[in-house]
């Protein structure tokens, strides 16, 4: 169950089983030959048995081992002990501020969970190393800025990625939007990497200057989720991923791509600088008004904070700041759900992966706020959802076969699913 258990405070997440959900029926080309696989995500991603006493921050969410090395460069980096300056001052006041929320609402989400024997430390995993798949998706999204845009009346901007035969011949990655209108998920080959796509699933591969197939392709989203590659000193020195100012981001088409009342979720970095970007500048630009803040407690298989709760360094949490997009000159009617009130000060209780940047799918707890049959998309995106759309020019990364185990499935149960997910619905 990837939603171990929800209450006032918040809920509690089994991110594995989120990722898990959308290929529990799966096929495998080869060439015109289709075969069936069991898979599911690879366990010892989600193993965080240790708090930082042994570990490091290896970014948003993933942790590493600390060696030698990284230890004296951390010492070196240390500065004297001295006054705060402004963001440090800023950042205590705001920790300050939500610590009891967080404090007390973990506890109450872990004791919960540890009831129903989950958070209990036990865990059946592999002990094989991390998948360490050497990502080029930026890379070749930059050479694919060299391809000449296409006239806009020539464009198609959305195309299948299967056919009745098996995989398009001719998939355009970089300049349309890929969907898998199957009901079952699909290992396919792509760019002579193979890739396993979620049922129902559209993608759009590409950076920032050619975003544009997502919007002509006319279709306006129900949910908004947003991961942005905030600037940081870490992010420069791992050179893990290029970042964004503030004024790039607010370049973000919102407007065209949010329906009237969109339910728009921006992940938020700890630094206050970023938090008054997000309600002061970006989200007023693009007609999204604040409605509520939550936060992302992350916990090791335990139930433990993965950093103390008051380290000036790293904090256990992610804040996540919600809003609903309001168009002053649009008179359409928005979702049923869009007056939904969004409960403030809500808790998202996970263990993190150890893969960087990995987030947990917020499908599942977005629900109530927007309806099970809503529209989502999530921007800057590193893995694709079950019936998302998602865009990023890293948007197949943890899609990669080498992240996943498979093994051939039962054929027979495999395509009576797709029999049962093909047949029209009763009415």
């Amino acid at each position: 169950m990837s939603v171990v258990l929800q209450s006032s405070s918040g809920w509690v997440l089994d991110s594995q089983a989120l990722i898990d959900r959308g290929y529990t029926s799966c096929t495998s080309w080869t060439g015109h030959h289709k075969s069936h696989v069991k898979c599911n995500f690879k366990r010892q991603c989600f193993h965080i048995s240790k708090s930082h006493y042994n570990m490091s921050g290896g970014g948003d969410g993933g942790l590493t081992v600390m060696t030698q090395k990284t230890e004296k460069s951390a010492k070196k980096r240390k500065r004297k002990h001295g006054e705060l300056n402004q963001g440090e001052i800023d950042a205590k006041a705001f920790h300050e501020k939500i610590r009891s929320v967080i404090l007390e609402g973990t506890k109450s989400l872990v004791d919960s969970a540890q009831s129903l024997g989950y958070l209990s430390g036990e865990t059946k995993t592999s002990q094989d190393h991390l998948p360490s798949q050497d990502c080029r998706l930026a890379a070749l999204c930059e050479l694919a800025k060299e391809l000449p845009l296409v006239a806009d009346e020539e464009q198609e901007w959305t195309q299948s990625l299967l056919t009745d035969e098996g995989v398009a011949l001719h998939v355009d990655l970089f300049s349309q939007v890929i969907e898998n209108s199957q009901a079952w998920a699909s290992v396919v080959p792509l760019m002579g990497e193979e890739y396993i796509i979620p049922p129902n699933a559209a993608f759009l591969l590409s950076d920032f200057t050619r975003i544009q197939p997502l919007v002509q392709c006319g279709r306006r989203f129900d949910v908004i989720v947003i991961d942005p590659p905030w600037e940081n000193k870490s992010v420069k020195r791992s050179r893990r991923y290029s970042s964004l100012p503030s004024s790039q981001l607010k370049r973000l088409p919102i407007p065209l791509l949010g329906s009237p009342g969109c339910l728009v979720v921006t992940w938020v970095t700890n630094r206050p600088s970023h938090l008054r970007c997000v309600r002061d500048e970006l989200y007023p630009h693009w007609g999204v008004e604040v409605v509520a803040e939550w936060f992302w407690v992350k916990v090791t298989t335990s139930g433990e904070f993965v950093f103390p709760l008051d380290s000036p360094h790293k904090k256990p949490y992610e804040v996540l700041v919600l809003g609903r997009y309001r168009p002053a000159n649009d008179h359409t009617s928005p979702l049923q759900t869009a007056n939904v009130p969004v409960e403030d000060k809500r808790l998202i209780v996970s263990v993190p992966s150890a893969l960087h940047s990995q987030k947990p799918s917020l499908s599942e707890v977005l629900k109530l706020y927007v309806g099970a049959e809503a529209k989502c998309l999530e921007l800057f995106a590193r893995s694709l959802q079950p019936g998302w759309t998602s865009w990023g020019n890293e948007v197949l990364k943890f899609q990669h076969i080498s992240y996943f185990n498979l093994e051939p499935a039962d054929t027979a149960k495999a395509e009576a699913t797709e029999d049962t997910a093909d047949s029209p619905a009763e009415t």
